[in-house]
């Protein structure tokens, strides 16, 4: 796929972080749904690379993303025109057949750097990712009450995980925007730095996931996803028994115990090269 939307780059001292940035820093990197379909094919691509290990998400300039663009979005769709590839057919806005809630939770580690502004779905799509860092000069707002709308991307769940009920309420029902300082108390985000730190400190972040296995990483965070919500501790301890005998005969695992009984670093993934 040629990417018009966004960029692709290498990361990491083994260039095994994929960073993928939002590019219509003219726009705020206001959102389209061919900036998802990019974005989508750039995820998958780097889940199939095996000398990949994570993924960093930004975005160009100035902005994160400042919402969904208007024109190209809720305009054309007033005027009968589908934005994208059959929206009204798809989940949350996406293209028909884009799931991204399941696209980042079933993907390699995912870490947001949120360098500026982030609005409707520049703070929906990074709500089912594994670590939201946000630059001191960025600001959150969950604006769809102020469009007329409701919330998508399965935010009204995971956003009330993040923060609380009360404060999912507050951002959801008023459509402020928030600066950093508060995003991060709350715990919208993560993690805050100075803008000149934010992309080095993703990248590490995202590093240290890329460090360990992509298998159980991943069943970790199949795990987190099932279990989050789930009353049931028997079923919770059924599923992770059921992985954890899978990792017992795992190739992974077996160089984790080889490589500390050599007392050397373990090698779970190739070289790019």
């Amino acid at each position: 796929m040629e990417y018009t939307q966004i960029t692709v780059d290498r990361r990491g001292a083994d260039h095994e972080v994929v960073l993928v940035t939002l590019n219509r820093p003219e726009k705020l990197n206001a959102w389209t749904p061919t900036m998802a379909d990019e974005q989508a094919h750039a995820i998958e691509a780097a889940n199939d690379d095996p000398t990949v290990g994570a993924i960093v998400m930004t975005g160009a300039g100035r902005g994160f993303c400042a919402g969904a663009d208007m024109e190209a979005t809720f305009k054309s769709r007033l005027d009968g025109v589908d934005p994208g590839r059959d929206t009204a057919g798809g989940t949350g806005g996406m293209p028909r057949g884009l799931d991204w809630v399941a696209l980042l939770r079933e993907s390699k580690p995912i870490v947001c750097a949120i360098n500026g502004a982030a609005v409707g779905i520049g703070v929906t799509m990074c709500l089912p990712a594994d670590q939201l860092v946000a630059s001191t000069g960025a600001k959150f707002g969950m604006g769809f009450i102020k469009m007329g709308l409701v919330p998508e991307l399965a935010s009204t769940r995971l956003l009330a995980a993040r923060v609380g009920l009360g404060r999912a309420s507050d951002l959801m029902l008023s459509g402020r925007i928030v600066p950093a300082a508060d995003a991060h108390r709350i715990g919208l985000v993560d993690d805050l730095v100075e803008p000149d730190e934010l992309l080095d400190r993703a990248i590490a972040t995202a590093a240290s996931y890329a460090a360990n296995p992509d298998l159980q990483l991943r069943m970790t965070k199949q795990l987190l996803t099932l279990n989050a919500a789930e009353t049931d501790l028997a079923l919770v301890q059924q599923r992770e028994m059921e992985m954890l005998t899978r990792c017992w005969a795992s190739p992974e695992h077996a160089e984790a115990v080889s490589a500390f009984l050599a007392k050397r670093p373990p090698v779970f993934r190739p070289t790019s090269g």
